[in-house]
């Protein structure tokens, strides 16, 4: 072999486990994110796989054997190589994401090429600490501009280095802050909560016996928690008989779980003019011993349609009544074209009716018809405010604005938008109550932060562009359950003030376990708002690690505006 280089290639240029990376990013991008995910934090569409991120990263800082002087022979090389693609492969794992012996070992292997690179002496490969600090005061910085929702510098400070991200849009740049910035500022502090013992426990639901110290973001966790708990018992005391229960037919009262609506137009038929109902299907569950289907009742004399609610298909539609060409009235049977029905809509005729009420007791869930009280509580449910911005009529992907829904409070009920406005005005009353524990301001705003987040979390499971899931689950799906929000014609709206199991109870959990498992113990990490010309400088030359964005293949900032226009008042 000739004269040494004097630039030391790195393992990216030369040799990667690629197998691996594709299997475990695979993972990572498919099924049901695990529990403390970054990604559950909040929403964001073109998350990149965080193992490849991890690899990337970790490969890129890492000089390749080829070239180091220690290594005198090719067995010995292709020995150092092997073991460096070993470290890669367990750096993979999803539940090795927190170890931190893997994650010390890693770091270390970065500085022992900083150190190379700069003719000097490794820190002690046995403290942990010390290589922190080297790290933070040695390795060059990492930059990704095109930054998104974080997952290049949420990897980047995970291994160790001072991570920057940058992005155009508030709503990623707020997330990419929550997940690198305010985690590390307020690590190892005890929660402020009340109720929060002194010496903390490090997960919720433990019991006094399995206390230990709180460490990393544990405290910050633990008030999420504990103040968004606050927040549903108040918005219930609030708004709470906007929200009835439902009367069994045997007796007894259920907690409803969900109503489900359907949007309504004018039949074309001048001798008809009845308010067809719009849906897509008549079936309410599919699941093996609870089957349900709505049958619709028409009166010919009123024009009306109501609907009863049976555990067969006999005497229903094979197919719902509504779809890409049109809509077929149950009336008096006519068809209208998709364009009268849009006309319509456009015209502001586009109404919506209850269809049933979902709801559950003691494990067992009911499928029961509309009832006057509970379309009396919806009427009634009136936000004190609404966001009035207009939806962009560049968002292309919102298809809801060819049938007259031209404004983001269009995307919700009354009633959801009661919900979301009564979060979002306690949020300040959260933020001084803190301020009365003795928290300082900073950290109070950090709280309300993340669940200003579980307020957004909570749009997409609260909004009129919710789909009912028929089949064995049985349940309301997201808004946004690709990037972009289709046009709906029969909805479902959840009850997200059930304590334990509802929809705010499950945001303000996957928010504080998000947190939870955040690295808080790394060096701290920057997100500002900047597009990627206005490239933050620094005098040791950053590292610039970057997916770049996809122009207007998918309309990001338009789709954002769903949660900025929530976010912005918090």
């Amino acid at each position: 072999m000739g004269a040494r280089r004097s630039y030391r290639r790195k393992l990216i240029e030369v040799d990667l486990p690629l197998a691996a990376i594709n299997s475990e990013s695979v993972r990572d991008m498919t099924g049901r994110l695990p529990r403390g995910h970054p990604a559950t934090l909040h929403p964001w569409w073109a998350r990149r796989p965080l193992p490849a991120c991890r690899a990337v990263i970790f490969a890129s800082l890492v000089d390749d054997p080829v070239d180091c002087q220690e290594f005198e022979n090719e067995d010995e090389r292709l020995a150092e190589r092997e073991r460096l693609h070993g470290l890669v492969e367990r750096l993979l794992v999803w539940k090795n994401v927190d170890d931190q012996k893997l994650l010390a070992e890693a770091r270390w292997e970065i500085a022992r090429s900083v150190a190379r690179s700069r003719n000097e002496e490794p820190p002690a490969e046995g403290n942990p600490a010390e290589v922190l600090s080297y790290l933070a005061e040695r390795a060059p910085p990492l930059y990704d501009p095109f930054s998104g929702r974080g997952s290049i510098p949420i990897e980047a400070q995970r291994l160790g280095l001072r991570a920057t991200g940058a992005d155009l849009n508030p709503v990623a740049v707020l997330i990419t802050k929550a997940l690198i910035e305010l985690p590390p500022r307020f690590r190892d502090l005890p929660p402020a909560n009340p109720d929060a013992d002194p010496i903390g426990a490090a997960a919720g639901g433990r019991t006094k016996k399995q206390l230990v110290p709180w460490q990393g973001a544990a405290g910050m966790a633990d008030d999420i928690r504990w103040y968004g708990q606050w927040m549903r018992r108040e918005a219930e005391q609030r708004i709470g008989r906007f929200f009835p229960t439902a009367t069994l037919p045997g007796g007894g009262e259920a907690t409803v779980t969900a109503w489900l609506w359907a949007r309504t137009a004018p039949c074309r038929n001048p001798a008809c003019g009845a308010r067809m109902p719009l849906l897509s299907t008549f079936r309410l569950s599919s699941k093996e011993g609870n089957r349900a289907w709505l049958r619709p009742i028409a009166d010919t004399g009123t024009k009306t349609v109501s609907f009863a609610v049976q555990r067969s298909d006999e005497d229903v539609p094979k197919t719902g009544t509504a779809g890409d060409r049109g809509a077929r009235c149950v009336v008096c049977g006519n068809d209208t074209p998709i364009d009268h029905v849009r006309e319509q809509a456009l015209s502001g005729e586009m109404g919506e009716q209850m269809t049933a009420i979902v709801a559950e007791r003691g494990g067992q869930r009911y499928f029961l018809p509309p009832s006057d009280q509970h379309v009396e509580a919806a009427r009634l449910a009136r936000p004190a405010w609404r966001p009035e911005q207009a939806i962009p009529s560049s968002a292309y992907k919102i298809d809801g604005q060819r049938y007259g829904i031209t404004h983001w409070h269009q995307m919700f009920t009354s009633r959801q938008l009661l919900v979301l406005t009564t979060l979002i005005d306690l949020l300040p009353e959260v933020r001084n109550r803190l301020l009365e524990q003795g928290a300082d301001d900073s950290y109070a705003r950090a709280v309300t932060t993340y669940l200003a987040l579980a307020v957004g979390k909570t749009a997409n499971m609260c909004s009129s562009f919710c789909r009912w899931r028929s089949s064995s689950q049985t349940q309301v799906t997201e808004a946004f359950s690709r990037q972009a929000i289709p046009m709906v014609w029969d909805f479902a709206e959840s009850n997200p003030l059930i304590a334990a199991t509802g929809v705010w109870e499950n945001q303000i959990r996957s928010v504080a376990s998000a947190i939870r498992n955040v690295t808080a113990d790394a060096n701290e990490g920057t997100a500002f708002q900047a597009d990627a010309a206005t490239a933050r400088q620094s005098d040791r030359g950053p590292v610039i690690v970057t997916d770049p964005p996809y122009y207007d293949n998918i309309s990001y900032a338009e789709l954002s505006d769903f949660y900025y226009v929530l976010l912005r008042p918090a």
